[in-house]
């Protein structure tokens, strides 16, 4: 089961992350994305009824897409992010009891890591891609340099990827990325613009076909 969610997770390239949205606006977005063709979203712990949302949206795109938490810091936030239904934990941080505590509930862990002795330790904890964050930072040349020697270990860069750089990420190694504010965009959803969201979503996932 985990396996094939994470190959749904990881098929479109793209895990959206949707962070302190208004509440009431999340379902019209998450719709807009998954009819763009992103097939992971991740609701932030620090977003208003973070739980809740999650639970929702996994009861109604489940078949669809992939749900899970962001900014999990602990095994605490990762216990009540699963219980609500979270498919996947993802990271900004490298906490050996979030990682284990995760895998054994047989969900889809992805800490995030900066250096390389981070990424390969993540790895040997368990978890089953690396989020190497923050991407803006460390850029695409970063990511092809450490797939010399980590080869086998799978990374997710995020933070500041956009339609300018994604496509160099891909290129030199990435499984996937993570986006933010770069497609979930902020004007467009305050102003209700979910054909606009669609139109971009699908432009991201093209970026990995392309």
């Amino acid at each position: 089961m985990a396996n094939s969610t994470l190959n749904k997770l990881v098929s479109s390239g793209i895990v959206a992350v949707v962070r302190k949205i208004d509440p009431d606006k999340v379902t019209p977005l998450v719709d807009s994305l998954v009819a763009g063709g992103v097939t992971g979203i991740e609701i932030t712990m620090n977003s208003k009824n973070s739980l809740e949302k999650i639970s929702e949206l996994k009861s109604k795109y489940g078949e669809q897409t992939v749900v899970g938490a962001g900014t999990v810091l602990n095994q605490k936030q990762a216990k009540e992010a699963i219980v609500a239904g979270a498919d996947f934990i993802f990271a900004p941080t490298l906490d050996r009891d979030t990682i284990e505590y995760t895998k054994r509930e047989g969900k889809i862990m992805i800490p995030g890591a900066f250096t390389p002795t981070e990424i390969y330790q993540g790895y040997i904890w368990g978890a089953d891609i690396i989020k190497v964050f923050p991407a803006s930072v460390l850029g695409p040349k970063f990511i092809k340099d450490i797939k010399g020697p980590l080869g086998e270990i799978q990374v997710m860069p995020t933070g500041g990827i956009s339609l300018n750089n994604i496509k160099s990420f891909f290129e030199t190694g990435s499984i996937a990325v993570g986006v933010g504010g770069s497609l979930v965009q902020s004007e467009l959803i305050n102003q209700n613009k979910w054909e606009e969201l669609e139109v971009l979503a699908k432009s991201f996932v093209e970026s990995k076909l392309g």
